[in-house]
């Protein structure tokens, strides 16, 4: 069976409150990177960022399934920015291409936790393909392509790596659920090239279904007590109090459990030939008496 929900991932109702505004990142949501009371460093989307309200609940939703499946994610919360902080920390505005910047909305927001945190080794969202290649966790690109088929990422799908002091392989972790169920949609737009890496080398390995194991087996066999709960944590004011659509997103969630081998599938099939080790013409062996039947040489299937 999968990992169930951690404590630590559970929303308690009790949001982690941002004491300090660090820098801007980078990226379309125009996030800020934020010291949190517990000593801890966050990136902090808001609620009135320039992609959509919803990509808070994308966010959390995506990035607890995927923990829930046992794949590296950084580790996600709820987290209070104060009206104080905002007025005082004038970098802390929403810039528009055609208005004027405006101050960020304070209240609850997304976090997830600063990859290497207060003392990191090193953090890059590029490698150069020897190092790709040797990172450490490079199979679970392939679990993470099931999320992603899974919630109809409409975007690329993005990772940081990580490397510790005195350490010679990077790790990857796993950013930006924001564009799971189609960003502020919420619908799936089924496409084989969405929500994929974009670089092949990742996939290297795959050499058939085994090779999604074990994060393809848990996400078909997740019990949906455990999607409600996941929706449960979101704060309502993410989704604008429209708990209907939160509902109903999340029985479309339930069903397409069963679909998620037909979108990889598709993926596999597509002109980019991203598993080269797939060999899907193989032929299969069988038992020898059934070979020797009417003379026959054996079965091919």
């Amino acid at each position: 069976m999968y990992p169930a929900l951690t404590d630590a991932e559970e929303f308690t109702g009790l949001a982690v409150l941002a004491v300090q505004a660090i820098r801007r990142m980078r990226g379309g949501a125009q996030s800020q990177l934020m010291l949190g009371a517990d000593g801890k460093l966050w990136v902090v989307k808001f609620q009135n960022n320039p992609q959509h309200l919803r990509v808070l609940a994308n966010e959390l939703i995506a990035t607890r399934l995927a923990a829930a499946i046992g794949l590296s994610v950084p580790h996600s919360d709820v987290v209070e920015v104060t009206e104080w902080l905002i007025a005082n920390t004038p970098a802390m505005r929403v810039e528009g291409l055609r208005e004027e910047s405006r101050p960020y909305t304070a209240g609850l927001q997304f976090g997830s936790q600063f990859a290497g945190g207060l003392m990191p080794g090193q953090v890059l969202d590029y490698l150069p393909e020897p190092q790709l290649e040797e990172v450490r966790n490079l199979r679970e690109f392939a679990g993470m392509l099931c999320i992603d088929k899974w919630t109809g990422n409409s975007n690329g799908r993005q990772a940081v790596f990580e490397r510790r002091p005195r350490e010679r392989r990077y790790r990857a972790s796993f950013i930006d659920q924001g564009f799971c169920f189609n960003g502020g949609e919420w619908n799936f737009l089924d496409s084989p090239l969405r929500g994929v890496y974009q670089r092949n080398l990742v996939y290297r390995h795959v050499a058939g279904w085994e090779s999604f194991e074990p994060w393809l087996t848990r996400v078909e066999e997740m019990r949906p007590e455990v999607l409600w709960r996941v929706a449960e944590q979101v704060p309502p004011e993410w989704y604008a109090y429209d708990t209907p659509a939160l509902e109903q997103l999340m029985e479309q969630m339930i069903v397409r459990r069963s679909r998620v081998r037909e979108l990889v599938a598709a993926f596999r099939d597509s002109d980019r030939n991203p598993f080269p080790l797939w060999n899907r013409g193989a032929s299969v062996t069988v038992p020898r008496q059934f070979a020797e039947i009417n003379g026959s040489e054996g079965f091919v299937m």
